[in-house]
This record gives structure tokens, sequence and C-alpha cells, in this order.
């Protein structure tokens, strides 16, 4: 059984311990969750066991067998923008996979140039390596996870993707190379629901390690078996999945805060016996001062997580709060507002998901008045002040101090109940402790720089809050804060996510972009929605006017419990449709062995195999969810 195993990592970024001597092992079969506030190090981490980053010192920390492998899904995507998907997607540099590229890159030019005699050649030897290498179950496999993962274009130019088909494509490469250790950073970002249920699904069944940074806490609680906690330079390892750890963190940190008291009182014990003039005038006394230094030198050591409020006062907000009315936006040939209504009231809170491309953001920037619609009329209250949490951050000066920042928009704030705090406690509320504050902007990590981003927002006292993919960038123990932030705030939010979690426990209203200017409005958490969807009973409004009021009751939703009569139809001839497209698959496969030479015949037989090869994962999809009714 392979495994990797980490001795003593040190990592020091200027004055800041990131790794204290890190110590852990990666067993085969290991879920791994790794967990820490922003700027704790996770991403370094998994730089560091890729090889990308270095640690401290002569000696690697990092022991594994010589074949080990491992995969890197990175928040930054390395591809020659000239490339193809294909070469993008078979780069690995195992035997298999080479055979695997060179068949799949025979196989596009065939199609494109079936009568060339040296594309025939060059398509008759790539076959002939995918035999020698038996690769054709690799190619499959590798068929299959591209097409879970929404990408249908092999010949694309890397250039010409957006940013969430490029994370796509990279999820694939690291995926289809099959390595023994796969180190995932933020693997749901830009995957819609069922990418993300398949993932989960493949992840939990994967026959290497995982060691995943991921802030979506349902995926977490889904797939992982343990969890890394990095806190101050040290590592906590936990048993068991994202709510085992809650549980045994809190316990541990009871602990931890009970053995401090104890220290404390001792300390006051022995700093009394100190301070009546001990002197080492025996071995017994030298040893109990000894004991004394070494219990001063551990005070202070338990960094607990308290629960914090952001109880930061809003401005009124009038019963006007936004409306569009008869809304029109298209950006190039694709529409994605028709004819769209929308009231946002006060204390509204409105979760924006679904397709990645539809128009999420862009609505967000039109109510923030950075986008002016086609057509229609947007209409701001009087005494509207938006805060917008864009998915990159404002400028920020590098040489700035983080203090002074936030003093740019205010010196205290006030509270609910009329009181003030100053920018300093605001800071430490939102995970910066006190040493921090004075630090330049520019030594800040990525996520560091979004959570000062954020709180600078919440300190100009907003009372309304358009969020744009929040969950991106932040750590979990800020998203709690800012949940519990969103549960007490008087105005009204406005957040695109696709983050189940984060929407279940402060949204009560959707919206669902379905792409074409589809949008779907429901009342009720994601998880109902979901769960709607699977039992096709979605409960829809009229896809043209789209329109949330705030006394609108959330409609009965019905529990599917047995098959529609149209199912049960379905069901009774569906096992006999799925071995009819098996055995044709099989039958092209036989038929395309024997015609080795005739290309035409070869490019058409294989389109044949595609086509049904794509209806019968339908096929079988379609069976495991009618067999749950059957």
């Amino acid at each position: 059984m392979k495994e990797l195993r980490v001795d003593n990592l040190k990592k020091t970024y200027g004055e800041k311990d990131l790794f204290d001597d890190v110590s852990f092992i990666l067993h085969e079969h290991d879920r791994v969750g790794l967990i820490g506030v922003n700027g704790t190090g996770k991403t370094s981490l998994l730089n560091i066991l890729a090889n990308v980053d270095t640690a401290d010192g002569d000696v690697s920390p990092i022991h594994a067998p010589k074949d080990y492998q491992i995969g890197y899904l990175s928040q930054n995507a390395t591809f020659n923008p000239e490339w193809t998907v294909a070469e993008a997607v078979f780069q690995g540099n195992t035997p298999i996979l080479a055979a695997v590229k060179n068949y799949e890159l025979a196989l596009l030019a065939l199609a494109e140039d079936g009568m060339n005699e040296q594309v025939q050649n060059r398509y008759a030897k790539a076959e002939e390596l995918m035999n020698k290498e038996d690769a054709w179950t690799a190619d499959s496999s590798a068929k299959s996870i591209l097409q879970k993962l929404g990408i249908s274009t092999l010949d694309k130019k890397i250039k010409e993707l957006s940013g969430g088909q490029l994370k796509r494509v990279q999820m694939a490469q690291v995926l289809i190379e099959s390595p023994d250790l796969l180190l995932l950073d933020e693997p749901t970002n830009h995957l819609d629901y069922e990418a993300i249920e398949w993932l989960q699904d493949y992840l939990s069944h994967y026959q290497g390690a995982v060691l995943m940074v991921t802030h979506d806490r349902y995926f977490l609680d889904k797939v992982t078996n343990r969890i890394f906690e990095l806190s101050y330079g040290k590592l906590y390892e936990y048993q068991g999945n994202y709510q085992s750890y809650l549980e045994q963190r809190a316990e541990r940190e009871r602990t931890e805060v009970e053995q401090e008291y104890k220290r404390k009182q001792l300390y006051k014990q022995e700093l009394a016996w100190m301070r009546a003039g001990a002197k080492a005038r025996s071995t017994k006394q030298q040893a109990r001062i000894n004991r004394f230094n070494d219990l001063k030198e551990n005070l202070n050591r338990v960094h607990s997580k308290e629960n914090v409020e952001m109880d930061i006062a809003s401005q009124r907000l009038g019963k006007k709060v936004l409306e569009i009315k008869d809304g029109y936006y298209r950006i190039d040939e694709k529409q994605l507002l028709r004819d769209f209504q929308l009231l946002v009231q006060a204390k509204d809170r409105i979760g924006i998901s679904g397709k990645n491309g539809a128009g999420k953001s862009t609505l967000l920037n039109i109510l923030a008045g950075r986008l002016p619609l086609d057509a229609g009329l947007l209409e701001v209250g009087e005494t509207v002040r938006l805060a917008y949490y864009t998915q990159q951050n404002e400028e920020m000066n590098p040489e700035k101090r983080m203090i002074q920042y936030l003093q740019e928009v205010a010196e205290e704030v006030k509270t609910s109940d009329g009181s003030k705090i100053g920018v300093a406690e605001m800071l430490e509320r939102f995970l910066f402790p006190r040493h921090m504050h004075g630090t330049l902007i520019g030594k800040l990590s990525g996520g560091e720089k979004r959570r000062l981003f954020l709180l600078k927002l919440l300190i100009g006292q907003p009372n309304v809050l358009l969020l744009d993919e929040p969950t991106n960038d932040l750590d979990i123990d800020t998203l709690t804060i800012l949940e519990d932030y969103l549960n007490s705030f008087s105005g009204a939010v406005i957040a695109v996510s696709h983050d189940r979690y984060f929407l279940d426990k402060t949204m009560d209203k959707l919206l669902v972009f379905e792409g074409d200017a589809q949008i779907t409005a429901f009342f009720g958490t994601m998880s109902d929605y979901l769960e709607s969807k699977k039992a096709e009973n979605v409960v829809e409004t009229p896809k043209k006017k789209v329109k949330i009021e705030e006394n609108s009751t959330e409609p009965e939703k019905k529990i599917k419990t047995k098959l529609t009569y149209m199912e049960a139809k379905e069901w009774e001839t569906i096992e006999e449709e799925i071995a009819s497209l098996e055995e044709s698959i099989e039958l092209w496969t036989e038929e395309m062995n024997q015609n080795g030479s005739d290309f035409a015949k070869l490019n058409e037989l294989q389109k044949e195999i595609d086509q049904a090869q794509a209806k019968l994962d339908e096929k079988y999809e379609r069976w495991e969810y009618l067999s749950e009714f059957a």
C-alpha cells in the first residue's frame, strides 16, 4: 500500500511561521479535507507537496516511493494557450495516456480530413498503439470524465475558453491521470450542481489518496474521512467528516482552555513563591525555578476561537429598494434577460444560482448600476446604500497598512445598540489578530486580501448587499462570521453562489438561471430546490415574468413516493433498451476491427459508437432514478 509521509515540515515567510514542525501521513484511500483561515498556508502546503514550492531546510521533509505520482489541481491553470483541449487534457506522461492522446488527436484529424492518406496512416498507427498499450478502457474512462464535467469539444483552443471552462479542463486533466495522490485546490469552483454531485461520488470511490482545500461544507461532509486543520503554524488531525471535525474541534478547544486556566492558576502560585525570595540553594529549589520558567514560556499559547458578533448598525432602508421592470440585456448573440421583472424589498434574502455564463454576475452589475439595461427600467430607492462584493477586489495599495485601509472608511463603527467599536477590534472580530494590523497589504495572501475587502464594505454600514460568489475565496471561519452577520442584517441581500450550504443558511428565495434568458423563481432553500428537481416536481413561476414580492407565500412541495404512469411504462422497457445499446456498441466495435483500412467507414462507425455511448450513459442515469421509486 503506497503512502506519503511528511516529517517536521518548516516554512517561514518573512516574520511569519507558516509551518512549525508539521508532520502527517497520507494513506491510500484517504479523503482529507484541509481547513484553515485564509493566510494559514493551505495553498502553500499543496504547493510544497506538488513540488511547486520548497520547504525550509536542506533536506526534503516529504517521503514517498519513487514511482509515487501526484496530480495537482491548482488555482491557476498553466496550459499553453495555443493547445487544443485534447492536448491539454491528455498531457500526462504515462504510456497509456500518451497512447490515448495520440489516438484522440488522430481521430480529430480524421474527422476533419478523412480522405488524406497521411491522416489515415496516422490514425492506423494510433489505433495500433492503443491496442498495444491496452488503452481502450482508459480512453472510455477519459471520455466519461469529460462528459460529466461538461467538456464536449476537444478541438477548441485553450485561449478561447472562459475561466470556468478552463477550470473544468484542468480538473479533467488531473482526474484522467489517475495519480496516487490528488491535490485539489477549490475543486467545486465553477462547477454546477450536477457536476459537483458527480465529482463527490467519483472522489468517494477514488483508488488513491485525496487532499483537498474547499469551502464547500456539504462536499466536505460527503467526501472526507479525515480533516486536517492548519492553525498558527500547527496541523491538527481529526478522524471522520466535516460534522465529526466540528464536534472534535469543539472538544479539543474546550480541553485546551481548561488546561490553560490550570496553567495560569499554577503560575500565580509559583509566581508568589518566586516573589517570596526563592534562592537556588538546593537542586530541588533550582528544579522548581526551572519549572516556573518553562511554565511562563508556555502561557497564553491557546488561541481560542470564541463566537464573535459582527454587530454593525446599518443605515435606515425605506420600503422601496430595487426594482427592474421589463428588463432586457444581451451580450453579443446571447440573450441574458428578456422581459425580466424583479422587485427587491427590505429584508429580502435572494440567492442567485444556475448555469455558468447565463447572466448571474451581469444581473448584479445591472443592480449596482455598473451596466445599463438594453431596454426596461431600473429603479433605486432614495435610501439605498449599496455595497458590492465583486469577484475581483478593488485596487489595493500594496504599500498601505491594513488598519489604514479600513480607516479610509471609518475610524470606528456604530453597533445596533448605539455603542461604537474601533477599527482594530473589527479587524480582530474578522480573524485578523492584533499583531497583523500594521502589516502591509502587499504581504497578505490572496484570501486575506479578500477578507479585508469584505470587512471594508461592511464597516461602511450598507443597507443593501450584493455578493458575487463570496464562498470562492473566503475560508470557512470567515464564511461562518459572514453568515451570522447576514442573519442579523436588517437590510436586503442578493448573493450569487453555487455553495449549497451558504445558500441554505442565508437565503430563502432563489433565482435559478437556466440559460437563454430563462429564469426560475423558487421560494425555499437550495436543498429544497434540488430535491424538487430530482423529483421532477420543480416549483416554477412563468419564465417570462419573474417577480419576487415580500408577501409571497412558499408553495407547498410534494414529496415523490412512486412512479408516474408514464415513468412506470418507461421502467418496463428501459433494461431492454440498455441491453440493445450495449449490443450495438459491441457490434460496431467489432466492425471497426474488421475495417482497419477503410478510414471513411471507421470515422462513421466511431461517430455511431460515440452517439450510442452518450445515450447509454443517459439510460443508466435514468435507470438509477427510476429504480428509487420502482
